[in-house]
C-alpha cells in the first residue's frame, strides 16, 4: 500500500489515468457483470461475494502473469490465445444456459459456496482478453525511466481492487432486490433476460477477441 501511495504521487497524471480508465472499463457492461446480478438475484449476497472471491483471484493470477511475461506468451501464440477464447467463450454460454434453466439457484443454499468461486476464477482465467488489458492497455501508462516491475504490480493491484469494488457494489445492489424478485414469475423473467444478455456478451465476446 505505502509503494501504491509513493507511485500514485510520483506519477499523479498517469495514476490518475489509469485510476479513471480502470473504473471506466469495470462499468462497461460485460460477461462478470451479467454474471454476478444472476448470482445476487437467485441466490444473494453471500453467493454473489463468492463469485466476486473468484473473479479476484483470477484477475490478480493473470496480473501476476502479465507482470511476469506470461500474458505476452499468451498474445504472441495464436494456439494458445484461441484456445482461451474458446474455452472462455464456451464456458460463458454454460453459465448463460444454466441461468436460463435455473440451475444452482437453490433457495436453501445447499449448492455450497465454492463451486461459485471456481465459476468466477475459471470465468477470469479462460478471458484472453484479461490478459491483453495486462499487455497492451497497462503498459501505456508505466514510465520507463523508472522500476517497471514495481510499477506494473502496483498498477495491477489498482485495477484488481477497482474491480473488485465495482464487482461489489453489484452484487449488493442486485441482492437488494432479491426480497421484490425472489420465486414467481418476476424471478424467471429476470434472471432469464440477464441469462440472454449474458449469452450476448458470449458472442460480443467472441467476435471482438476474434484475430
Amino acid at each position: 500500500m505505502t509503494l501504491m501511495i509513493d507511485i500514485a504521487f510520483q506519477f499523479p497524471a498517469a495514476f490518475s489515468a489509469f485510476l479513471i480508465t480502470s473504473i471506466l472499463i469495470e462499468l462497461t457492461p460485460g460477461p462478470n457483470m451479467g454474471y454476478l446480478a444472476i448470482v445476487a438475484l437467485t441466490q444473494g449476497r453471500r453467493a454473489g461475494f463468492a463469485v466476486v472471491a473468484g473473479v479476484f483471484l483470477g484477475l490478480s493470477i493473470i496480473g501476476a502473469a502479465a507482470a511476469y511475461g506470461v500474458a505476452t506468451l499468451v498474445q504472441a501464440s495464436p494456439l494458445i490465445y484461441d484456445g482461451l477464447r474458446y474455452a472462455g467463450i464456451a464456458f460463458l454460454l454454460y453459465l448463460a444456459w444454466e441461468g436460463w434453466r435455473g440451475g444452482g439457484a437453490e433457495e436453501d443454499g445447499t449448492q455450497g459456496l465454492m463451486p461459485l468461486f471456481l465459476r468466477g476464477l475459471t470465468n477470469n482465467i479462460l478471458n484472453p482478453k484479461a490478459a491483453v488489458f495486462y499487455v497492451a492497455v497497462l503498459p501505456e501508462f508505466v514510465d520507463t525511466a523508472q522500476p517497471v516491475l514495481a510499477q506494473t504490480i502496483m498498477l495491477t493491484i489498482t485495477y484488481v481492487l477497482v474491480a473488485t469494488v465495482i464487482h461489489g457494489l453489484i452484487v449488493a445492489l442486485a441482492g437488494s432486490l432479491r426480497p421484490w424478485l425472489a420465486g414467481g414469475e418476476k424471478e424467471v423473467f429476470v434472471r432469464r433476460s440477464l441469462s440472454v444478455a449474458l449469452a450476448c456478451f458470449a458472442i460480443w465476446f467472441a467476435v471482438t477477441t476474434a484475430r
